[in-house]
């Protein structure tokens, strides 16, 4: 079973995105399949999840960006945002988080 770590970031992000009812789907997804998100080319392992907006779906909705640490068995939820805002995040900045896990 996994359990799942926030960053602060995270944390505040997932607030204005989802509701909990939302983000506590988001989760059940994750725990069943936590390779459910694509992989995020050049990052390290980072996977992005897209996540449906009300009357938007899927592609026009949200990107919950997180990381499997499997041996622990931890699902670290790095950062989330609409699509609407940025297409992507730069892998460099997505490295230096996934980085900050490896304490986690």
């Amino acid at each position: 079973m996994f359990s799942f770590v926030e960053t602060k970031l995270f944390t505040r992000l997932v607030r204005e995105c989802l509701t909990d009812d939302e983000y506590a789907a988001a989760q059940r997804e994750l725990i069943a399949d936590p390779d459910a998100g694509s992989v995020i080319r050049g990052s390290g392992g980072i996977r992005q999840l897209r996540v449906a907006a009300p009357g938007r779906g899927k592609r026009g909705g949200y990107r919950l960006i997180y990381f499997v640490r499997r041996p622990k068995h931890l699902i670290w939820m790095l950062t989330i945002y609409p699509k609407s805002v940025a297409e992507s995040i730069p892998t460099d900045v997505l490295r230096k988080i996934r980085e900050e896990t490896e304490d986690g």
